[in-house]
């Protein structure tokens, strides 16, 4: 088989050895995954210890490795080994030996089929206990295999060690291996073998010499030592091999030609003794002397032999504990520095954490202190809540601006709120018509639902009854219980319902509408010059402007109206609000996106009134259309079209003057009292003067 394969160990099969332990099923894993890659020859291979007949003269076999002898227990050592090769689809030739040691059936087994590549499981014994006992497996077969055996040890699935090959596999080695199968642990070098002939033949020349001076002088008795030495044992074996070099050391203090030697290894091969056959006695007495030499020499040896290998394994156990004593001080020293820089950070943790909480108890300080302000402003602002509601209630009790009307007096002159008295609808609540001592009213009622109702009724009822004007509503009393507020009634109804002619009214002349516009600016600018504090209406447009039978307007729904500071009237300075209020496509865009007002928010809404005077059109993106027209040339386009004979030139200032009212920012827009009141005052002495009827 080996001669066959003229040392071609690429394709010889892999041998792992297994056994019942954990790292034989690690190995075969760690076979099949590194070494069947180029090699799809797998054997697994298991030595069963021999039977042998105990004391008691039966034969019942003696336990082994395994635990026990039988072939059930060796067959049950590869059933997990078949189940992972099917998995991976490998094809495993199984083998059992037996002999009466494992690692001698090993090494036999490698010599006799020229094994190149064996993997075996690490052992499950410690270090010191494989260094102060009996050497485990591995250890042995990594010092007896041959050379051109690679051995691999494996534990956990990863490679522990490797031991490779010296020299490849040749033929003639293969030949020699294949022909001298048997194993000795203890086989000689040739280099040991003539240190051994050296030593004997020294140590047994003096006894002979000492032989022949007692022969008889008389007779032609001559002895003759022609060639005394020790023959060598075979091949090398890798076994002594590595004792010798693992041990130089060791030998080297011991002896200068150190070796490991067996006395079986030790013969004569040739003594050649020429005698006179008239002294019989005395060649006899020399030949007994020979083996009694040969006897106490190699008891000698064995005795050496016997203490080199003693002094050897003590000398690697020394190196080992050697080795562990470092490795353990190595431990030991990244142990205590790492136990340092653990201390280090731990102080630097502490450090950080003192700091968090102390920052922590200063800003639950500060916290405190900050809810205890909190709370006493809040304490402090319900006091005065309250006493302003006192102040507002006792007011509206005992208010004698206004003329206070029952229940039952609203109630009769609305017919109890018919719906056929019904004018109109607001935010407010609806709106009846009525009399009430003998003159028609208007009466506007508090909605059950309606959003901060009790506020705006006492808002509107504060400056309603405070400040008159021609251009204001006129309030002529109150029902505080039930939030009824009585109004003069105004014939004409609302600026919108006559703009977009609802019930078919007649169409508004420009003239009228520009007269309407002037009276409008006057009425806002009385509210933005009130005293003490300027008023801001908030709530600006077609519907909430009321016309009497003269079409002279009137502003309305003041409820929304806000006090501000006299500093608002400049364009710098501005009051914030919480919260913005007004209709959409009429409240300032930059009091609905800043809450910043101003009483130039009511000029943006008069802006978009303005337009709407003119074109009779809804409010929604009414500049962007009238700012095209401009640029196109088609603005009399938009003029309303139920208005006959409109002054193109004059309707196009009104036109430009409400755009700039219009503008986004605050600053951009003009001021109410410099520039707009006197154009609009311009316009509709134009619109005067064209109506002979109305100037006389």
């Amino acid at each position: 088989m080996a001669s066959s394969d003229d040392g071609g160990s690429h394709h010889r099969p892999i041998v792992v050895a297994v056994d019942k332990d954990k790292n034989s099923a690690s190995a075969v894993k760690w076979a099949v995954d590194n070494l069947l890659t180029t090699n799809p020859n797998l054997v697994l291979l298991h030595v069963r210890i021999k039977k042998s007949p105990n004391p008691g003269g039966g034969n019942e076999a003696a336990p082994d490795a395994n635990g026990g002898s039988s072939d059930e227990d060796t067959q049950n050592v590869f059933t997990p080994f078949r189940a992972y090769s099917a998995r991976k689809r490998i094809v495993v030739k199984e083998i059992v030996l037996e002999d009466t040691e494992v690692s001698k059936g090993l090494v036999d087994y490698i010599n006799g089929h020229c094994v190149t590549n064996i993997v075996l499981g690490a052992s499950s014994r410690s270090a010191l206990g494989r260094k102060y006992w009996t050497p485990d497996v591995p250890t042995i077969i990594n010092k007896a295999a041959p050379e051109f055996c690679t051995v691999y040890v494996v534990s956990k699935g990863r490679q522990q060690s490797v031991r490779p090959a010296a020299k490849p596999l040749t033929s003639s080695v293969s030949a020699r291996q294949h022909s001298s199968s048997a194993w000795t642990p203890s086989r000689l070098s040739n280099s040991e073998s003539e240190d051994i002939s050296r030593l004997s033949f020294a140590r047994a020349e003096p006894k002979i010499i000492e032989s022949e001076k007692t022969r008889p002088e008389k007779g032609p008795s001559n002895v003759v030592i022609d060639h005394l030495h020790a023959p060598s044992g075979g091949p090398m074996n890798s076994c002594s091999r590595n004792s010798q070099s693992d041990g130089n050391e060791l030998f080297a203090r011991i002896n200068h030609r150190s070796v490991d030697i067996s006395a079986d290894n030790l013969d004569f091969t040739q003594v050649a003794i020429k005698e006179t056959p008239r002294n019989g006695s005395s060649s006899y007495t020399l030949e007994a002397e020979m083996k009694r030499l040969k006897l106490e020499l190699r008891q000698t040896l064995d005795m050496y032999n016997a203490a080199c290998k003693e002094a050897v394994l003590a000398n690697q156990a020394a190196e080992e504990l050697n080795k562990w004593k470092m490795e353990e001080a190595r431990r030991f020293e990244q142990a205590r520095l790492a136990e340092e820089a653990a201390l280090a950070i731990a102080e630097t943790e502490k450090a950080k954490c003192r700091a968090a909480i102390e920052a922590a108890k200063k800003a639950q300080k500060m916290a405190e202190i900050e809810a205890q302000r909190r709370k006493y402003a809040e304490l402090k602002a319900k006091r005065e809540g309250e006493k302003k509601n006192r102040a507002m209630n006792v007011l509206s009790q005992n208010d004698l601006r206004y003329r206070k009307y029952t229940i039952e007096e609203i109630e009769a002159a609305t017919k109890n709120f018919s719906s056929s008295l019904k004018v109109g609808e607001g935010g407010y609540g609806p709106v009846f018509k009525g009399k009430l001592d003998h003159t028609p009213v208007a009466i506007k009622v508090l909605s059950a639902d309606a959003a901060q109702g009790k506020k705006q009724f006492q808002q509107e009822v504060e400056v309603l009854s405070l400040i008159r004007h021609p251009n204001l509503v006129l309030l002529l009393g109150a029902c505080p219980e039930y939030g009824c507020l009585v109004y003069e009634f105004m014939n004409n109804g609302s600026l919108e319902d006559r703009l977009f002619r609802k019930g078919n009214t007649p169409s508004i002349p420009w003239e009228i509408r520009f007269k309407i516009a002037a009276e409008i600016a006057t009425g806002l600018l009385f509210l933005h010059q009130a005293k003490p504090e300027p008023l801001v209406h908030r709530d600006l447009k077609p519907a909430n402007i009321l016309l009497d039978r003269n079409y002279v307007c009137k502003i309305s729904d003041v409820g929304l109206a806000r006090l501000v500071p006299p500093s608002v009237a400049d364009t710098v300075t501005q009051y914030h609000m919480t919260s913005a209020a007004g209709t959409f496509c009429y409240i300032d865009p930059e009091y609905q996106q800043t809450g910043k007002l101003g009483t130039k928010s009511d000029v943006y809404s008069l802006g978009i009134m303005l337009l709407q005077i003119i074109t009779a059109r809804p409010p929604m993106g009414l500049t962007h259309h009238v700012e095209r027209a401009i640029e196109k040339g088609t603005f009399a386009d938009l003029l309303d079209p139920t208005v006959q004979n409109w002054p193109v030139e004059e309707a196009l200032k009104f036109a430009k003057l409400s755009l700039k009212c219009a503008e986004l920012r605050m600053k951009d827009r003009p001021d109410l009292g410099s520039v707009i009141v006197p154009e609009l005052s311009k316009l509709k002495e134009v619109g005067i003067n064209s109506m002979p009827s109305i100037s006389s």
